[in-house]
C-alpha cells in the first residue's frame, strides 16, 4: 500500500478508502451534534457554567493524557480496522446512556463525566487508528488529497450539525439529541466492517516492550527536526483553542444573546469556512509549500478569535463573531491536510499509531489543563477576556512554529 503511484491514479480508484471515507463522514456529522448538545445539557439541563462545560470537556479529554503513549503502542501492535470499529460500537453504546440517564431523572454532571471519559478512551483509540490506517488504504502521493476529502467532509458536516443539533435540542431537548451521534457511531462501525486493508497480523512486528515501543514513539517525535517544532507548536495552539472553546458557548448564549439554535447557526458558519478552506488546502500547499499554509493558517486563527471577541449583544454585534467563525473554519481546513499529510508522509508505517496516539494525546492533554482554567477564568473574569488571551496564545504558537524554519517544508504532490 505505500509503494509509488500509478500516473494519473485518484482517490475514486481506491474503492477501499472511499469506504473508510463514508465512514468518517457519517460519524463526524454524528459528532458535532454532541458537541453543540453536550455543551447545552451542561448550561441548561444541569444549570452549571462555563466550569461546567470546562469540567465535562477535561473528562473527554482525560484518556489521552492517562494512557495515549499505551494505545499508540497498540495501534501499531494490532489490526487497525477492528480497533476502529470496536471502539465506534463502543461509542454508540456509551452515548445512549445520556437520554436514558435523563429520562430517569439521574442525569448529573459526574455521571456525564464519567460517560464522556469513557467515550474519550474510545475516541483515542480511534483516533490513533483512523490517522495511521490513512497511509495503508493510499499512497503517500495521495495522502494530502485524502487528507482532504475528509476535512471536506468534516467540513459539512459541521456546517449542517450544528444547526441540526440546535432544531433537534429546541423539539427533544439536548439530552435526546445526543441519540443521534450514537445512531452514526453504529452506522459508521458497519461501513467499516466492509473496508478492505492489507494489514500485517498480529505479532508480525518484532515487539521490545511496551515501555521500549512507547519510547521509540517519543524519540521519534521530540527528536525529528521538523516534526518537533510542529508538535510543540501545536500543543500550545491546543491550550489556547481549549480555553476559547470552553467559554464560546456561554460566551454565545449569555453574553450575545444567542438561542441555542442560534448558537448553532454560529457553528455551522465555522463549517463553510472549513469547507472551503479544504477545498483549497491541495491548491495552497502545491502552491505555497504546506509549510508556509500552516504557519499562515496559525496567524488566521488568532484574527478569527480576536473577531469573535469583538461581538456585541445586539443582531450587528453577532455579525463579527460569524465572519470571526467563517474565518476559523478556513484557516483550520487549509492547514489541517497539510499539516496530517506531512505528519503521515514523513512517519515510517511502524511507528504510526505511536507518533499519532502520543501527538495527539499531548495535544488533548492541552485540552485537560486549558478547558477547566478557561473555564475558571471565564467565570471569575468574563468570557471576553479570555478569548483575547486565546488570541495571544495562537499568536505565540505561529510566531515560534514561523522563527523554527517550519515554512520552508514542503510535501509531494499528486494528479487530481
Amino acid at each position: 500500500m505505500m509503494g509509488g503511484m500509478a500516473t494519473g491514479e485518484r482517490l475514486r480508484d481506491r474503492p477501499d478508502f472511499v469506504g473508510f471515507w463514508a465512514a468518517a463522514t457519517v460519524s463526524g456529522f454524528g459528532s458535532y451534534v454532541t458537541t453543540l448538545a453536550v455543551q447545552v445539557v451542561v448550561l441548561v439541563t444541569l444549570h452549571e457554567g462555563a466550569t461546567g462545560v470546562g469540567l465535562v470537556s477535561s473528562a473527554r479529554w482525560l484518556p489521552y493524557l492517562l494512557v495515549g503513549v499505551l494505545v499508540g503502542v497498540l495501534v501499531d501492535r494490532t489490526r487497525r480496522r477492528g480497533l476502529l470499529v470496536g471502539a465506534d460500537l463502543g461509542r454508540a453504546a456509551l452515548l445512549t446512556s445520556v437520554p436514558v440517564l435523563a429520562a430517569t431523572g439521574h442525569l448529573s454532571i459526574g455521571l456525564l463525566m464519567a460517560v464522556m471519559a469513557g467515550f474519550g478512551l474510545l475516541s483515542l483509540v480511534h483516533d490513533a487508528a483512523s490517522q495511521s490506517m490513512v497511509p495503508r488504504l493510499v499512497p503517500p502521493g495521495l495522502l494530502t488529497r485524502a487528507n482532504a476529502r475528509l476535512d471536506q467532509s468534516d467540513a459539512v458536516a459541521q456546517t449542517s450539525g450544528p444547526v441540526l443539533a440546535g432544531a433537534l435540542v429546541s423539539v427533544l431537548t439536548a439530552p435526546w439529541a445526543v441519540l443521534v451521534d450514537a445512531v452514526s457511531y453504529l452506522a459508521s462501525g458497519l461501513l467499516l466492517m466492509r473496508v478492505r486493508v492489507d494489514e500485517p497480523p498480529p505479532g508480525a512486528r518484532p515487539r521490545t516492550g511496551v515501555v521500549a515501543e512507547a519510547a521509540e514513539g517519543l524519540r521519534w517525535l521530540y527528536g525529528h527536526a521538523t516534526l518537533r517544532p510542529l508538535a510543540l507548536s501545536t500543543h500550545g495552539w491546543f491550550v489556547s483553542s481549549a480555553a476559547a472553546g470552553t467559554v464560546l458557548p456561554a460566551y454565545a448564549l449569555r453574553t450575545l444573546g444567542l438561542a441555542p439554535w442560534g448558537f448553532g447557526v454560529l457553528i455551522a458558519v465555522g463549517g463553510v469556512g472549513g469547507l472551503a478552506g479544504a477545498l483549497s488546502a491541495v491548491r495552497l500547499g502545491t502552491r505555497l509549500g504546506a509549510g508556509r499554509v500552516v504557519v499562515a493558517a496559525r496567524v488566521t486563527t488568532a484574527a478569527a478569535w480576536a473577531m469573535t471577541a469583538l461581538g456585541a449583544g445586539h443582531w450587528s454585534g453577532w455579525l463579527l463573531p460569524g465572519v470571526g467563525q467563517l474565518v476559523l473554519g478556513l484557516s483550520m481546513g487549509a492547514e489541517n491536510a497539510n499539516e496530517m499529510g506531512y505528519w503521515q508522509t514523513m512517519t515510517p508505517d511502524r511507528l504510526q499509531g505511536r507518533t499519532n496516539a502520543v501527538r495527539r494525546s499531548v495535544n488533548r492533554a492541552m485540552i485537560v489543563i486549558g478547558a477547566p482554567v478557561g473555564g475558571l477564568l471565564g467565570d471569575a473574569l468574563g468570557y471576553r477576556p479570555v478569548l483575547w488571551l486565546a488570541v495571544l496564545g495562537f499568536l505565540t504558537s505561529a510566531l515560534g512554529l514561523a522563527a523554527a524554519g517550519f515554512h520552508r517544508v514542503q510535501l509531494p504532490t499528486s494528479p487530481t
